[in-house]
């Protein structure tokens, strides 16, 4: 296979804090010779094991970027055992334009693992992620939230896997994360996620949702960071304590969690993040904006559980996710 177009002054086996770039050459119109500057930060201290740090894996989504370019700011040496590879935003040209794809080549970075080396832009990065960042890692946490299209109840998750020794250390994992809601997940369609390949890697894996809407909060921000910390804690790499929270256990294996909108017009949400629901309630309306007089479109639950996401603009399109019913464990 080609090497990766990517280069980085970044010394992965250096001791130390080392904060740099990785370089994707890129030539278009603004800079010939110009070079797309991904930042990353390292931190190493003698041995231990590795964790790789993810955000911006879409470029709407900014729990992870705000606690990551803290963490990178704030981590020392001498709280390290072993190594942090921290970088807050995967897709740097989507995160830099507030998309949730790439403005360049509108790659969904979480959609085309484990990439090419001579592919397009978002390619290339996968490529670089998958050679050179995730054989490095024992543990790792990509943290995600709903974008501009979804919001969710505030959740760290694993998915079911065929090894059950894998799935039980990224529960693990997951767990002393200790989000509000902790849940076990089955993909629509896992091709092309980076979840997949860092699994298939055999990696202990977590992933998150916490939050939507194109926005962070002070809650979903302070979620981030103490979960942050606590899966350091659990991998070895920092000391102390893990404080746990409760956390509610949830489960979206069933198709029938998914709601998909078949209508277009104004949502009407009848239902608010982390209420109960029975099947048969009616979660949401759609109203024909193009004219008066028309009754709605009715959307009832399949299935009982708790109201674990929603979409979030007010006008739906036909094949929008309108919610996600969780069942509780």
């Amino acid at each position: 296979m080609k090497d990766s177009p990517i280069s980085t002054d970044i010394d992965f086996n250096l001791c130390g804090i080392q904060h740099g770039f990785l370089k994707l050459p890129y030539s278009h119109d603004q800079s010939a010779w110009g070079s797309i500057m991904i930042p990353i930060t390292v931190v190493k201290n003698g041995d231990g094991p590795t964790v790789l740090l993810t955000g911006a894996n879409h470029g709407d989504e900014y729990e992870g970027p705000v606690a990551l370019f803290k963490l990178a700011q704030e981590l020392r040496t001498d709280d390290v055992m072993g190594r942090v590879i921290i970088l807050p935003a995967m897709n740097y040209p989507a995160f830099l334009a507030g998309t949730r794809t790439s403005p360049i080549d509108k790659g969904n970075m979480n959609r085309v693992f484990p990439g090419k080396p001579d592919g397009t832009v978002t390619e290339k990065i996968a490529d670089y992620i998958t050679r050179y960042l995730l054989p490095l890692a024992d543990y790792v946490l990509d943290i995600h939230a709903g974008g501009k299209t979804l919001d969710f109840v505030p959740f760290a998750a694993v998915h079911v896997l065929d090894n059950k020794e894998q799935e039980a250390s990224s529960v693990a994992a997951m767990k002393a994360f200790n989000a509000p809601y902790s849940m076990m997940m089955k993909e629509m369609d896992s091709i092309g996620m980076y979840d997949t390949t860092a699994e298939e890697m055999g990696k202990v894996f977590v992933s998150t949702e916490l939050g939507g809407g194109g926005m962070s909060t002070a809650k979903s921000n302070a979620i981030a960071e103490r979960g942050i910390r606590n899966f350091l804690i659990h991998a070895g790499i920092l000391t102390g304590e893990i404080t746990f929270n409760p956390s509610i256990e949830l489960d979206m294996h069933d198709p029938n969690c998914f709601m998909i909108s078949e209508d277009e017009g104004l949502l009407e949400i009848c239902v608010d993040l982390g209420e109960d629901v029975s099947a048969g309630d009616i979660v949401a309306r759609i109203h024909d904006i193009k004219r008066t007089g028309i009754p709605p479109q009715v959307y009832k639950a399949k299935k009982a559980g708790i109201m674990a996401s929603r979409h979030f603009p007010g006008l739906v399109k036909m094949g929008d996710c309108l919610a996600v019913i969780a069942t509780e464990c």
